[in-house]
């Protein structure tokens, strides 16, 4: 990472420390160019090597990538299968290792194949005790999911009498969340020109800075993620309160 040089503008202060992305726009960027879908997947690959390397040496402490939705299963056989295809290739320790990043995943993943299943279990294991950024996959997640698995759970420990009703509030289905070990994101990017979540995580973007750009993911590069630091850096986060409490607070530290 210390070829990568960050912008000077950047407040190395006021860094995001969670950011999620939904790269959106492989297929569409293919087909401007007369090529396969499967080919906008493979130079995606290549944005998401450049941003986390950039994320990590910027001092993002979570990176998490939009990379396979519940929905996703929905898309024809010969797309799906390419795409898990291209997940085991990169489900290795080479970015890992040289980037000392640990590796996470949120999602249904008992769907996925055996192999990738597998796979996952060895790169969390192998690259536990990297100190850098934690680069995390959701995979075959839906926030919608993650919220229903999240209540069933909760019902089944109260059924069973580890969990009163009463003691159900925020706290304790954070703690039933997928993404339990890491806090909610500070900035939610999305690529590709629409502007909506599709199903990722609702319940942790309640406060969540958004920012949307019409740049397909297979060109979002160093250049785009720094303007996206850029203007959230520019952004007020109040949580509920005045500008005027903000700055108060922000002026007492």
């Amino acid at each position: 990472m210390n070829q990568i040089k960050i912008n000077p503008t950047i407040d190395s202060s006021r860094v995001p420390k969670h950011v999620a992305i939904v790269m959106d726009g492989n297929g569409r960027w293919a087909k401007a160019r007369g090529l396969e879908r499967a080919a906008g997947h493979q130079e995606g690959i290549a944005s998401v090597h450049e941003i986390a390397e950039v994320a990590a040496h910027m001092g993002v402490d979570y990176l998490t990538l939009y990379t396979f939705s519940t929905e996703n299963w929905n898309r024809p056989v010969e797309e799906v299968n390419a795409l898990m295809g291209l997940l085991m290739e990169e489900l290795n320790e080479k970015l890992f290792k040289k980037n000392q990043l640990r590796f996470d995943v949120i999602g249904d993943i008992k769907r996925l194949p055996i192999e990738i299943q597998d796979q996952i279990t060895y790169l969390r294991k192998a690259t536990s005790q990297y100190k850098n950024m934690t680069l995390v996959l959701a995979l075959s997640y839906s926030s919608r999911w993650e919220i229903t698995y999240a209540m069933q759970q909760i019902a089944q420990e109260i059924a069973s009498g580890d969990l009163l009703p009463e003691e159900v509030n925020e706290s304790c289905i954070n703690a039933h969340m997928n993404t339990s070990f890491m806090p909610d994101p500070d900035l939610l990017i999305r690529t590709g020109g629409d502007i909506r979540l599709s199903n990722y995580l609702l319940w942790q973007s309640a406060y969540t800075e958004f920012y949307f750009c019409n740049i397909f993911w297979p060109d979002f590069r160093q250049k785009q993620f720094e303007d996206a630091i850029l203007d959230y850096q520019n952004r007020e986060r109040r949580f509920g309160k005045t500008s005027e409490q903000v700055q108060n607070e922000n002026s007492a530290h």
